[in-house]
């Protein structure tokens, strides 16, 4: 169990937990879950890391089928500049590995946000903290659990 999947059942938040057999070949982590698990690829969403101008670490939380847009990021946590974090700042902070990184269960809290497309689906995929293994969940037991703030983060 994950510490993503304890922190939903410590705060008793509904969700399902999908396990499929990850293949190390797999070049797209997202499409391979939105594959292995049969669902549109739009539902299922990716976890960002990105370091800010100030160096502090940020999450965002886009559709696998999306492309963050650096500003609107920047611009939705107060600062000037975003971009991407290096792999050993992310695993180092989240305690997760790359591909795996859940926006749930991090080892340090993040400031979080959560594309707003997120509340056009009933529920939405994310990793549950280790690769082939997913997280169902409504984009609003996931704002709550992750204390996130919605944003339109999508590259336009």
């Amino acid at each position: 169990m994950t510490p993503a999947i304890r922190l939903l059942l410590k705060q008793k938040i509904s969700h399902k937990t999908h396990q499929y057999q990850h293949q190390k070949s797999a070049v797209s982590y997202g499409q391979e879950a939105a594959t292995m698990l049969n669902v549109p690829p739009v539902q299922v969403f990716k976890t960002l890391v990105a370091c800010l101008d100030n160096n502090a670490l940020v999450v965002a939380i886009i559709p696998i089928t999306a492309q963050l847009n650096m500003k609107l990021l920047a611009k939705a946590a107060g600062a000037k500049k975003a971009k991407m974090a290096q792999a050993k700042d992310v695993e180092r902070s989240t305690g997760y590995v790359l591909g795996g990184v859940s926006p749930l269960g991090q080892k340090k809290r993040l400031q979080t946000f959560l594309d707003n497309s997120a509340n056009v689906h009933q529920a939405i995929f994310i990793s549950a903290g280790k690769r082939g293994l997913e997280i169902e969940i409504s984009a609003k037991d996931l704002l709550h659990a992750s204390a996130a703030t919605l944003a339109d983060l999508q590259q336009g």
